[in-house]
């Protein structure tokens, strides 16, 4: 069964509210928004119809269903639906099925085993805000099952070898697509603390209880839909926030595995916050658009008539998205600040010295300012062009992002830096990096790290014959970048270095830069460069 439509008026947050033109095809559907914005009731009210429609009995707690101050009459007249079985829109057993977001059976065992009675009629959930644990009810039901099948419903050449494959493979191979390392091995002695037992690694036959968080979660989702397909052939259901426990890839994983789950002509759809589910929705909508739908109860005013239809999956949708699944994280995710500076790029073959300049400065910031990252992008011009277009593209891509171009002084005067500095571009205080590389300071603090402070008026005396000889050579007496290469062949002479980079370059990336830290002259000189603070 497939829900097309639905109102539901006087209900909880609702006051009079339409979802509508769910496509017949939609398999699966996505209810998006923030912590409060009625997701969880609208399956209360699917919940309660259904309990209505099949006679199956509620609870009479009209303080929970009505909205405040209103106690209208007649609940069930205020929740109509449409679906592709019934235009009218009566449930009937066995169409609906409903998860609460409050599914936590942490450990159980089991010493007595009993029939269980026909699935449909043991409705345990009433209202979303219920304890909804099955795994304990589900091993009763999986236990009991398997004695009804081997003793009567499986013909007599049947091994009990090849039953218990049969009653484990079920669960196991998409447990086993989510957790490679975990094998579900079977139900145990249900007669004698029976539980749900799996191998892990070299651990064998270990508990239910041992699993993790994220195990135990998709696990319990995973036997419920096996367990109750059966029975639900022909379904709704609906799951409140499915990715409780489990890290973001993994939300996204489970949500394929239940989609492959359901059975027959059903209809999935789940209430989530969560970035991995929303993202593997948005892979099968790529792959097939009738099969998912989107809606999106952000930003309404429920107090008012809202009719909601399915969203396009647009840029807005996932900035909404973004927003309410990573909040303040977002800003880790998405840098405040990206520095453009002069380097070589990483291109499709990277040479040992890609994003030169980048993993420096990286190196150099990276704990004291952690919302900056830093790209190489070519030589100064291009640079200063934004060649590669990632000042115009970027602030496009995440809101509030400050992008900031950063040259290196070289020979320009100082009109072309005030220049520069009124077309956004900023300019080192000294001619290149490897001037703040090869500062005094930082030499200093290289001998100091190894233990050998006496030897660094012996470096820096090496470092100003190296400069004399480049000046000699013509080149300005500044520009450390030339005389960089005689400088490292004199350091790890002098202090008998090794394992420091195999030339120049690569000592002053994985040397050099890391001794650069707070509180040194020659720090907040670049910071103050690089950030103006």
């Amino acid at each position: 069964m497939h829900l097309l439509n639905c109102q539901i008026k006087q209900f909880r947050k609702f006051f009079d509210l339409t979802i509508s033109d769910i496509p017949a095809s939609a398999k699966l559907v996505i209810l998006a928004g923030p912590n409060g914005s009625g997701k969880s009731s609208l399956f209360d009210a699917l919940l309660l119809k259904y309990r209505m429609d099949t006679s199956s009995g509620w609870n009479n707690d009209t303080n929970y269903y009505d909205r405040p101050q209103q106690n209208a009459s007649g609940l069930s007249s205020r929740i109509s639906l449409a679906t592709d079985a019934d235009a009218k829109g009566k449930f009937t057993r066995g169409s609906l099925y409903v998860r609460s977001a409050y599914r936590n059976d942490h450990e159980f065992s089991t010493s007595t085993l009993k029939r269980q009675g026909a699935i449909l009629d043991n409705i345990t959930l009433s209202r979303l805000i219920e304890p909804d644990a099955t795994v304990s009810n589900n091993y009763q039901r999986l236990a009991s099952q398997a004695m009804e099948d081997v003793f009567v419903n499986e013909a007599v050449t049947t091994t009990m070898g090849d039953y218990r494959e049969k009653l484990i493979g079920e669960v196991q191979e998409p447990l086993k697509r989510l957790f490679p390392d975990l094998t579900f091995t079977g139900i145990g002695n249900p007669l004698d603390n029976g539980t749900f037992q799996f191998d892990k690694g070299t651990s064998k036959g270990f508990d239910y209880k041992n699993l993790s968080g994220g195990e135990k979660a998709s696990f319990d989702l995973i036997l419920d839909f096996v367990v109750k397909r059966r029975s639900y052939m022909d379904t709704i259901y609906c799951i409140d926030e499915p990715e409780n426990h489990m890290n973001t890839r993994l939300q996204g994983a489970l949500l394929g595995e239940l989609v492959s789950l359901l059975p027959g002509n059903s209809q999935l759809w789940i209430a989530s916050h969560s970035i991995g589910m929303m993202r593997k929705a948005r892979e099968m909508y790529d792959a097939d658009p009738a099969t998912v739908a989107f809606i999106d109860f952000s930003g309404h005013d429920f107090d008012h008539v809202v009719t909601l239809s399915p969203s396009k999956p647009t840029r807005a949708f996932w900035q909404g998205v973004m927003h309410i699944a990573l909040d303040d994280l977002s800003s880790l995710v998405a840098p405040k600040q990206v520095i453009i500076c002069e380097g070589n790029p990483t291109g499709a073959v990277p040479g040992k010295n890609a994003e030169h300049d980048a993993r420096i400065y990286g190196s150099i910031f990276g704990n004291e300012i952690p919302d900056a990252t830093f790209i190489s992008a070519g030589n100064s011009k291009e640079v200063q062009n934004d060649f590669i277009g990632l000042a115009t593209v970027l602030p496009k891509l995440a809101s509030g992002m400050k992008i900031i171009r950063l040259i290196d002084l070289d020979d320009h005067a100082p009109n072309d830096v005030l220049a520069f500095k009124n077309e956004g571009i900023t300019v080192l205080s000294l001619r290149h990096l490897e001037a703040y590389l090869y500062d005094d300071e930082v030499l200093t603090a290289l001998c100091i790290s190894l233990g050998k402070p006496e030897k660094a008026a012996d470096l820096i005396a090496a470092k100003n014959v190296a400069i004399d000889s480049v000046k000699s050579q013509g080149h300005p007496a500044d520009d450390i970048k030339k005389a960089a290469g005689a400088i490292y062949v004199e350091a790890k002479k002098i202090l008998s270095l090794t394992q420091v980079g195999n030339d120049a370059p690569a000592f002053a990336r994985n040397t050099l830069s890391k001794l650069i830290k707070p509180g040194m002259t020659i720090y907040e000189k670049l910071r103050m460069d690089v950030f103006g603070v």
